[in-house]
């Protein structure tokens, strides 16, 4: 096939994309304000709880079985590399540009983290669609490509909210242990003033003076408090407890139990026992309006979410103080450094026999490679409380050069996979 027929065919996609972006966009101005933050908050949660996990169960559930399970077994690896690349390159991003301290968890999270849910159930059915698509019949590429993205959406998930959060969380502690110093040692200069002024008016430590309001308040300055060390032995039952309660603190099951991957878990269990794929998938399983309910409300996930990224991006249109440098250096790790990475391990995992020789599997892996950030780091942004108007901006440039970059990349991988 043509490299101009394939560019024409991955444009589409893109342009469709972008059209429901605008619209978003469009809705979120305050002149319209129809869909405004607390709308657009409103409406995240329905996605996020209701919509996207149906989407993704139905996808696996009908698509999934014992049989081709094992061929999906280098997905979770690819993007897991996907991950550890784009955190090296981002470390060295930081290093380069002397990134400012409250910027670089979020610099760090875009070079990390892909959109690998909501695009990738985006421009597959589109591509599939189009004529002279390179993937075979369309209902066919339609049915495994959106399980395949289904299955990104949730690996995506489990990676995104216990690798990059943590490291977005790590880097916002930072600035506050900073923060939290410099407040103490106001409060500590302060004190030992007091101090210094109490004694000179008090030169006598341990006699009340006239000038002093009372014995308390010398005590609490000059003396020291000592308190007794209670002394208890802790079983080793004790210790494991402590251990496991510290654990637990740090890893937030929570985080890692999203809704979507409840959905793919319930998905992977439907497509693989027999017994309950015969009763909920299929014309004739007794069940099926369950699947066909699920199925009728994970479509509304793909609208649903390209509005509301349409609508987020309109507060980097008002700018931030982040440096061009940094941006440029986002873009760079992205769009150029992660795909050629990308290219590399895919064809090197296809020549040793890791993975078969599927061409919508095949760019689908590919595809990982080159997607814009995530716009679940904007959601952290917002729960560690910095860099929040920074991501808006960050976020706008890195989706709007997208148009181009996800066009040329998706040609490439086409040409390359077929």
């Amino acid at each position: 096939m043509a490299f101009l027929d394939l560019l024409l065919i991955a444009s589409m996609p893109v342009l469709k994309v972008l059209l429901v972006t605008a619209l978003g966009l469009c809705l979120a101005l305050e002149s319209v304000d129809i869909m405004g933050e607390s709308t657009r908050k409103q409406m995240n949660r329905v996605v996020f709880f209701v919509f996207n996990p149906a989407l993704v169960g139905s996808n696996l559930g009908g698509t999934v079985t014992s049989e081709n399970i094992v061929q999906l077994w280098f997905m979770p690896i690819n993007i897991l590399i996907t991950f550890i690349i784009g955190s090296a390159l981002g470390w060295i991003l930081l290093k380069v540009t002397r990134a400012p301290q409250h910027v670089k968890g979020l610099l760090l999270g875009c070079c990390t983290a892909g959109n690998l849910g909501h695009l990738p159930l985006i421009i597959i059915p589109a591509v599939c669609k189009e004529q002279g698509s390179p993937f075979g019949a369309p209902d066919v590429c339609h049915k495994y490509g959106m399980a395949y993205a289904s299955l990104s959406m949730a690996i995506g998930a489990v990676y995104l909210w216990s690798y990059v959060f943590n490291i977005v969380r790590m880097y916002a502690s930072k600035i506050t242990r900073e923060e939290e110093t410099i407040d103490e040692s106001v409060k500590d200069t302060e004190s030992t003033t007091d101090t210094k002024k109490l004694i000179q008016e008090c030169p006598e430590a341990l006699v009340p003076s006239t000038k002093c309001s009372s014995m308390d308040d010398l005590d609490e300055l000059t003396l020291p408090l000592v308190k007794p060390e209670a002394k208890s032995q802790v079983s080793t039952w004790g210790k494991l407890k402590q251990c496991l309660t510290k654990i637990s603190k740090k890893i937030n099951l929570q985080t890692l139990l999203t809704p979507s991957t409840i959905g793919a878990i319930v998905g992977f269990i439907v497509g693989v026992v027999p017994h309950i794929r015969g009763l909920l998938i299929g014309t004739g399983a007794p069940l099926r309006v369950i699947e066909d309910s699920a199925s009728l409300l994970g479509d509304a996930a793909i609208p649903a979410v390209t509005l509301i990224m349409g609508g987020n991006l309109l507060r980097g249109i008002k700018g931030s103080g982040i440096q061009p440098s940094l941006i440029a250096g986002v873009v760079v790790v992205r769009y150029i450094l992660l795909p050629l990475f990308g290219i590399v391990i895919v064809k090197g995992a296809l020549y040793f026999g890791l993975v078969h020789e599927d061409p919508l599997y095949l760019f689908i892996l590919l595809l990982q490679y080159a997607l814009p950030p995530a716009m679940n780091i904007g959601t952290m942004t917002q729960l560690v409380g910095v860099g929040e108007s920074e991501c808006s901006v960050v976020m706008l440039w890195t989706y709007a050069l997208a148009s181009v970059a996800l066009t040329v990349w998706s040609t490439f991988f086409m040409w390359l996979v077929a």
